[in-house]
């Protein structure tokens, strides 16, 4: 149990960090994209690259949500 909720802090601090990343940077969205995977794995997840994207596409699609 203990190691799902370091897991569930972990995506949590990825999902706040791409937030901040998206909300203030002014760079085109693939580059922002681009630079989320790029953190993703510098933070040690190891996924494949459809898993990647499908991460990725989960995060720009509730920053989305939530900015409106």
């Amino acid at each position: 149990m203990k190691g799902l909720s370091i897991f569930t802090a972990v995506i949590g601090g990825i999902a706040i960090g791409a937030a901040c990343g998206i909300l203030f940077a002014p760079e085109k969205g693939d580059d922002m994209r681009a630079k989320i995977a790029e953190a993703i794995r510098a933070r040690g997840l190891k996924l494949n690259r459809k898993e990647m994207e499908n991460l990725v596409d989960d995060i720009t699609d509730e920053l989305k949500t939530t900015a409106e």
